[in-house]
């Protein structure tokens, strides 16, 4: 059994769609990551995306956990010409409704498609699993990497997960058993 404590990074404020771009956390909420840090368990490694803002986040809680080096597969989706633009400032309105409405296959130029991300994310997944069996494992992650991993566990739609709220600094708890993947707490604030 091997049970994954998917945390979204901290805040950056950035009020458009943040992919790739390697905003800062803010971190400023030192009793939010206390409670975070103590809520997880003591022997769980430690890994994160290779965004400052993951990075961070993954070092202000990891302490004594076993800090695994980052993965580039836990990166948020690629907005590709999108990056740091919000909804209203793109020019292709039917392009970014349908990317958001039918999540799969369509993506923002130059950048990935909802099914990319989430192949991405399963490879990075599948490493963790390999290398860490039976194991807890602190992922820190984004927004979207956490979505794929749960619409996994869910067994649902795309469309259907982005239903789900996911926070900054909260824990998404997935558990790989035998017969498959078990969902736990989903956007949980300690």
């Amino acid at each position: 059994m091997t049970r994954f404590f998917w945390i979204r990074h901290g805040p950056t404020h950035a009020k458009s769609m943040v992919g790739w771009s390697d905003l800062p956390a803010d971190l400023s909420d030192r009793a939010a990551l206390e409670r975070l840090h103590d809520f997880l368990p003591d022997t769980a490694v430690v890994i994160s995306s290779d965004l400052s803002r993951a990075v961070d986040t993954a070092d202000a809680i990891a302490r004594d956990r076993p800090r695994l080096p980052h993965d580039r597969d836990l990166r948020e989706m690629n907005f590709g010409d999108w990056e740091l633009k919000r909804f209203d400032e793109i020019d292709d309105q039917d392009h970014i409704r349908a990317f958001w409405d039918d999540p799969g296959d369509v993506r923002p130029p130059n950048g990935e498609s909802w099914h990319e991300v989430s192949a991405r994310a399963d490879r990075a997944v599948a490493r963790l699993i390999s290398a860490h069996p039976g194991r807890d494992i602190v992922a820190v992650a984004h927004f979207g990497v956490i979505l794929t991993q749960l619409q996994h566990g869910l067994g649902i739609g795309a469309y259907d997960v982005f239903a789900h709220r996911i926070d900054n600094l909260s824990v998404t708890e997935l558990t790989l058993r035998p017969d498959g993947w078990q969902v736990g707490r989903i956007n949980h604030c300690p």
